[in-house]
């Protein structure tokens, strides 16, 4: 998975998706995020569930444990080691969802640049991918080394030729299991190897080239650009 992706509607928007009911803390507000081309190092709004409510919080996407000095903050972590894999362990029991409108992806067509394609669920809902993070707490607020990463797996069907990983999207119920506290590790493990939505659940199209500068921002972005 490479590191862009959308998050453009209200967050109102992304937990209407979870359909999870009961109160919200929301901390990044009720106007659309509008950021249509997200990168590391970003805020990003992320869903987690502390003292039995779900906190829409936003977090710096992108985490190392302190003793990991010598590499950048990974935004990813493969989902077959991210369990049991020391690097991780940290973080690994503090679930998350990230709620995305869609991620991008470059492959080289031959031409002088690689060209981006924009994927999406297929059913236009919002894409909720399984995360795990040093999150804020729910008394003291966000922390120094806050931070998150969105899991991945390997990609399948059409979607390998558009990159050979994509995170780990889990339907509504399962990013609700997921986000549960009570959820045992051993079975959120299991959700993330072998229930997140398969290929067919998404498409994908060609976009502007403009999407590869990190300044640029807006809905033109997000629209089909011909080949």
């Amino acid at each position: 998975m490479c590191g862009r992706l959308s998050q453009y509607r209200g967050i109102h928007d992304f937990v209407a998706a979870l359909s999870m009911p009961g109160a919200l803390i929301n901390s990044v507000g009720d106007q659309p995020l509008g950021r249509y081309n997200a990168a590391p190092t970003m805020q990003l709004a992320l869903f987690h569930i502390a003292e039995n409510k779900l906190h829409a919080d936003a977090v710096r996407w992108g985490w190392r444990p302190r003793w990991a000095t010598d590499r950048a903050a990974p935004i990813n972590a493969r989902v077959e080691k991210v369990a049991h894999g020391p690097f991780f362990r940290q973080i690994w029991p503090h679930r998350a969802i990230t709620p995305v409108d869609n991620w991008f992806e470059w492959v080289d067509e031959g031409g002088p640049k690689k060209q981006p394609y924009l994927i999406r669920r297929r059913d236009g809902a919002p894409v909720l991918c399984a995360s795990i993070g040093q999150l804020p707490d729910a008394h003291e607020g966000p922390g120094e080394h806050d931070g998150f990463v969105i899991i991945t797996a390997d990609s399948a069907g059409g979607m390998v030729d558009i990159h050979d990983r994509r995170p780990v999207v889990l339907a509504p119920d399962l990013a609700r299991e997921w986000l549960d506290p009570a959820t045992p590790k051993e079975r959120a493990e299991q959700i993330a190897l072998h229930q997140g939505e398969p290929a067919k659940a998404f498409d994908w199209y060609r976009v502007s080239t403009a999407v590869g500068n990190v300044r640029n921002q807006g809905p033109e972005l997000i629209t089909p650009h011909a080949q």
